[in-house]
């Protein structure tokens, strides 16, 4: 088994959560993809607040995929 160093700063530790200075490879690959999922997340959140998508109906969201999909399909 070989071993790895990453340095983080205080802040990166803390703000993963992180209580031990050892982790194994795979928990330390869930915790990057928890935050990035995280980020992805709060980042559509945005844009949807951004395009107002966040305020329409399922119903208005359904119309406007098969919209974009007739559209689509036309094109070709």
């Amino acid at each position: 088994m070989r071993t790895l160093n990453v340095s983080i700063s205080d802040i990166e530790y803390n703000k993963f959560g992180l209580k031990e200075e050892k982790l194994t490879f795979t928990d330390f690959i869930d915790l990057v993809s928890k935050e990035l999922t995280r980020q992805n997340l709060s980042r559509c959140l945005e844009l949807a607040d951004k395009y107002s998508i966040s305020k329409m109906t399922i119903d208005e969201i359904t119309n406007e995929v098969k919209a974009v999909r007739r559209n689509a399909k036309n094109r070709n």
